[in-house]
């Protein structure tokens, strides 16, 4: 068994997957919305992706920059028809998880009726370049997807701890009353949150696409992976997302490897059920009382 190429694996599968899950853990955290919307956010992005390396180039810069804007742009969207309308309505947490499902599946539909059912693929934007390290061949697509995450992850980062939005947002995800209270505007903190995880799930699509094709239902498994990652990490848990998609994305390749891509799914939901019965509440998470409610 390659150790190497298993865990080069587990890392590349960890930083597409973790993406999505940091973006649900942040929103989460911060506006109290499960957002099931970021399966058509992927595939909005891929496509949006895809029109920008066919109309105008397909530079790398150029090609990552579509995806992450598109996916922004397809957050903000869904800010404006869910999270707008319902943020101070009963049962809010409830109405926004099935106001985002149904974004998803109806954007999902609109973007098969416009673009039909045939896959689209994106170029080769890392080239076709490989190196070997310790007898472990890393493909240029590998790299670029580890480099492309950890420096949109470090930008997040730093941005939520360095920019006047980006502190109210962290106020947000430690105590949304009390940032209200201070004069911390929810509907104009959530555009930035739903602008800044869009992008997050619109970099995973453009990374994800170098593997796979753009479809209009492209983005249910990597929603499902992401919000399971969320869960297993403990939602409004940025780190126990990352270890969680760690996890995952080890046991990913494990099974892969061993037992055939048809058994990844068992065992990731495995991995995920045992954690969740040790610790309820995920790996480093603690849900807000008030979330429960």
């Amino acid at each position: 068994m390659d150790i190497g190429f298993i865990f080069i694996n587990a890392i590349v599968v960890a930083c597409i997957y973790g993406l999505i899950a940091i973006a649900v853990s942040i929103t989460w955290s911060s506006l109290g919305l499960l957002n099931l919307g970021y399966g058509f956010i992927f595939s909005f992005a891929g496509y949006g992706a895809y029109l920008m390396s066919r109309m105008l180039s397909d530079n790398t810069v150029v090609v990552l920059l579509a995806g992450v804007l598109t996916g922004a742009l397809g957050g903000i969207i869904i800010c404006l028809l869910v999270f707008i309308p319902l943020h101070d309505k009963p049962n809010y947490t409830l109405r926004g998880m099935v106001g985002t499902l149904a974004i998803s599946l109806m954007g999902s539909q609109a973007l098969l009726w416009w673009f039909g059912p045939k896959n689209k693929a994106l170029p080769e934007i890392f080239g076709y370049w490989k190196i070997s390290i310790g007898g472990t061949v890393l493909t240029s697509d590998k790299i670029g997807i580890v480099v492309c995450s950890i420096i949109m992850l470090i930008f997040v980062v730093r941005w939520m701890k360095s920019s006047r939005r980006g502190l109210e947002i962290r106020a947000m995800m430690m105590n949304p009353h009390a940032a209200s209270i201070v004069g911390i505007g929810i509907r104009r903190t959530g555009f930035y949150v739903m602008a800044i995880t869009g992008a997050l799930a619109g970099l995973s699509s453009v990374l994800l696409s170098q593997t796979y094709y753009i479809s209009p239902f492209s983005g249910i498994t990597p929603l499902i992976k992401g919000v399971s990652i969320a869960l297993c990490g403990g939602l409004g848990s940025v780190q126990g997302a990352v270890i969680a998609a760690i996890i995952l994305g080890i046991t990913e390749a494990l099974t892969s490897r061993l037992l055939g891509g048809q058994y990844v799914l068992i065992t990731q939901f495995l991995v995920i059920i045992t954690i969740l019965i040790i610790k309820p509440r995920g790996i480093a998470g603690i849900l807000d009382k008030a979330r429960e409610q």
